[in-house]
């Protein structure tokens, strides 16, 4: 972990020269002979060439989306196929869905109401866009998709500067978006769910404190706790290198900024408060709705193995169960490797993220929650630079996984 980071990429040592990833700037910061850019939307060659990877592995999805609705439709002899746009309902997107159209409280209905979907589990941020993009993009599935697909994009760029700052070089933020966007979940990166969002604010909130912008970071990271609680970990991750990193009384001044983030979850709190009258609503209803009350972690270990291996789930419910437990142990060795490596601020970001889904009554979205692992990403183009031949493994065997675990989604089987 640098303990110093510059204002542009281009100084920081073994990092890609300025015009690599961002344009040539002037002394003065500005290119000449035209207005000043924010730094996310000044596009190098190697920033052009993530999105077009992004771009070509869209086309993939959704051409896999499209192939779904003609192969598997709701009516076996119907001589239509679905809409493009349909696979994409399932699981979360309705509750996102319900939430942006109707609220959290719609007709005074509530937890005290018989059949309530928890709906309040889920955080505003993203049923919030929801609803702003809808004003324009009538068709509620289609703005969602509209949401991912530009977070998406946002995301990778800042995945790629983020690796650039760690591995010198010049194909590391390439290699890491290629490991991301190809991993067994990547089609979560298309749906209407708040991962592709909440990356598009939680990687710039990290690039910009790389970069000592603490501001930008910290009013990043409040909108990042508005779409899922794992912006809070994020938050935790941020203070940490604030403290690692802080040299003398002017670095110091910065350190109210990191008082924002609370905020979003703060204000949620209160406002279910007034709803329900339960300052923990959020807590509850994923206790009530995801059987996410405190079990130890080996007592979460062996529920889940129990699901898993011993007969006792119906067989596609099994085998995600399964995925449940190698991505949980692929997150304890990660873990271990960041603390290897004395990156701390990582190393708690993920201890955080593993505790709270190791501690529930079994194991649920854990191989989901592994897109949020930058350190992973970046880890696995650090590895495949030293060992070329990693690239290519992961590409011929995980690649069809994910296109697996994609038909398992969009076919609404349950995909973690």
């Amino acid at each position: 972990m640098p303990v110093s980071a510059p204002s542009r990429p281009a100084e920081l040592p073994g990092s890609p020269t300025a015009s690599t990833t961002w344009p040539p700037v002037s002394d003065t910061g500005r290119r000449p002979g035209r207005r000043a850019r924010p730094a996310l939307l000044r596009l190098g060659p190697a920033d052009r060439e993530v999105l077009w990877l992004y771009l070509l592995t869209r086309v993939g999805v959704w051409a896999t989306a499209g192939a779904v609705g003609w192969l598997f439709p709701a009516d076996s002899e119907t001589r239509r196929p679905r809409s493009l746009l349909s696979p994409w309902q399932q699981w979360d997107w309705w509750h996102y869905l319900h939430i942006a159209q109707d609220g959290y409280f719609p007709a005074q209905a509530g937890p005290w109401t018989a059949g309530w979907d928890n709906r309040e589990a889920f955080l505003p941020g993203f049923p919030l866009a929801l609803r702003a993009v809808h004003s324009v993009v009538p068709d509620w599935a289609a703005a969602g998709a509209l949401i991912s697909f530009l977070s998406g994009g946002v995301a990778v760029l800042a995945l790629a500067r983020i690796a650039h700052l760690h591995l010198p070089d010049l194909d590391a933020g390439r290699r890491a978006v290629v490991f991301f966007l190809l991993s067994p979940c990547a089609v979560f990166l298309a749906a209407g769910y708040t991962e592709a969002l909440f990356l598009a604010l939680a990687l710039p909130a990290w690039l910009a404190a790389q970069r000592r912008n603490w501001p930008a970071a910290a009013a990043l990271a409040c909108l990042a706790c508005s779409v899922r609680i794992t912006g809070l970990f994020l938050v935790a991750a941020l203070a940490l290198h604030f403290v690692l990193t802080a040299r003398g009384r002017r670095a110091w001044r910065a350190a109210p900024w990191l008082c924002l983030p609370v905020l979003s979850p703060a204000l949620y709190s209160w406002y279910l408060h007034t709803r329900t009258g339960d300052w923990m609503a959020w807590k509850h209803a994923q206790e009530r709705g995801w059987y996410r009350d405190f079990h130890a972690p080996w007592e979460a270990w062996a529920n889940t193995w129990e699901a898993a291996f011993q007969h006792t789930q119906a067989t596609g419910y099994a085998f995600m169960w399964q995925a449940e437990l190698l991505a949980m142990l692929a997150g304890v060795v990660l873990l271990a490797l960041l603390v290897r490596a004395r990156r701390w601020p990582e190393a708690l970001y993920l201890a955080l993220t593993l505790w709270a889904l190791g501690t529930s009554y079994w194991y649920t979205s854990v191989p989901r929650s592994t897109l949020l692992w930058w350190p992973l990403w970046i880890g696995l183009a650090a590895w495949s630079l030293k060992h070329p031949r990693i690239q290519s493994a992961y590409l011929y065997v995980v690649g069809p996984l994910s296109v697996t675990v994609a038909i398992t989604f969009l076919t609404g089987r349950w995909a973690g």
